[in-house]
């Protein structure tokens, strides 16, 4: 996987920062492969947020593997259902398959975060 730079990093923390104001959410990404099945490490990750996990919403892509997981706790998920999700996922999929990593991203987190507002 390749790394990527500062700016970057600032641009997925401040589209974090800026998802979780909007939503009242919390929002995590994890870049990097899975250890073990893939979902079940996502879940792992997700419950490490500890007491935040409830209305947390947890976005995993691993580019080597292609793979993509959303991740949401029941306060979360009551305003990102599962159809919300899957679009985020497609969404997402779509700009990460053209290469785009930190675009993809920043793309799924932004629509997680508008889909989770409208439910306010």
């Amino acid at each position: 996987m390749r790394t990527l730079t500062p700016t970057q990093v600032d641009d997925i923390r401040e589209a974090l920062r800026a998802a979780e104001h909007r939503s009242g959410l919390r929002f995590a990404v994890y870049l990097g492969p899975a250890i073990g099945p893939r979902r079940h490490f996502s879940e792992r990750l997700h419950a490490a947020l500890a007491e935040e996990a409830g209305r947390a919403v947890l976005v995993f892509v691993d580019p080597a593997g292609r793979a993509l997981e959303i991740v949401t706790g029941p306060l979360a998920r009551r305003r990102i259902p599962d159809g919300a999700c899957r679009l985020a996922a497609m969404s997402m999929a779509a700009v990460l398959d053209t290469g785009d990593l930190v675009g993809g991203l920043v793309a799924g987190v932004w629509l997680l975060a508008d889909l989770a507002s409208r439910r306010r």
